[in-house]
């Protein structure tokens, strides 16, 4: 039997709506449960996220992007062309380092411009303290090798993962289904839920957004990926500050 192929109009082949998503899905569950099993192993099952080890966070992160990689890549060989950089635009150019200072941009300006009336009306949840927490009680854990990793898993994992999973599965199968705009607000949309941190969802949906417009404009995952690289190493800078 032939493999099925998903061929949109500008000739990149993509997975399709149900498989992107049964494909996210699957692997998210998968990837979860790996990482609870790591935590268990390390002895540190049910403590909060700011007492757990630099290292095993990493570990744990870890075993759900393989998660989602693996399930990406059988999506690929069953459902897509069987290449996974074209089925998922991965692709680069030099053009595409304008990404870095425009995820610079969004951190230090857009996402404070877009929390500045949240603030105003709920200081209490949306202050300034709170929103940096998470990434302040990273940054004061690391010290050593456990820096090196956290910086490996921020600024290169992330990036690299989150692109192929959110920008290159998601919104690649929604624009062959719907308005790219309208593919760009889905993705950023579960890229801002799946965090689960209500505190920072504003500003996880403007870099959504920014991260999702560089993918429909240029047709590839370089720019957004060098947006995203720039967004968090700008971010864990000032969490060391």
């Amino acid at each position: 039997m032939p493999v099925r192929r998903a061929v949109v109009r500008d000739g990149d082949s993509r997975i399709d709506v149900p498989t992107a998503l049964s494909t996210w899905a699957l692997a998210w569950v998968v990837g979860n449960v790996l990482s609870a099993v790591v935590l268990a192993a390390s002895g540190h099952a049910g403590e909060d996220t700011d007492e757990i080890p630099i290292w095993v966070l990493f570990l744990g992160t870890a075993v759900v992007w393989a998660a989602f990689l693996a399930g990406m890549a059988l999506a690929s060989r069953r459902r897509g062309t069987g290449d996974f950089a074209r089925d998922y635009r991965l692709r680069f150019r030099p053009v595409d380092l304008l990404g870095a200072p425009i995820g610079v941009f969004t951190q230090l300006v857009l996402v404070p411009i877009v929390y500045l009336p949240l603030e105003a009306i709920w200081d209490q949840t949306f202050n300034g303290d709170k929103l940096s927490k998470n990434a302040e009680d990273l940054a004061d854990r690391a010290h050593g090798f456990s820096m090196v990793l956290l910086i490996l898993m921020v600024c290169v994992g992330a990036p690299l993962v989150e692109e192929l999973v959110y920008r290159g599965l998601l919104q690649g199968s929604f624009e062959g289904r719907v308005r790219g705009y309208l593919a760009v607000l889905a993705s950023a949309a579960i890229f801002a839920l799946i965090h689960f941190r209500p505190v920072e969802y504003p500003g996880l949906f403007v870099i959504g957004l920014v991260l999702g417009t560089c993918a429909l404009l240029t047709g590839r995952l370089g720019m957004a990926i060098a947006c995203h690289i720039g967004f968090n190493v700008t971010g864990l800078i000032l969490a060391f500050n």
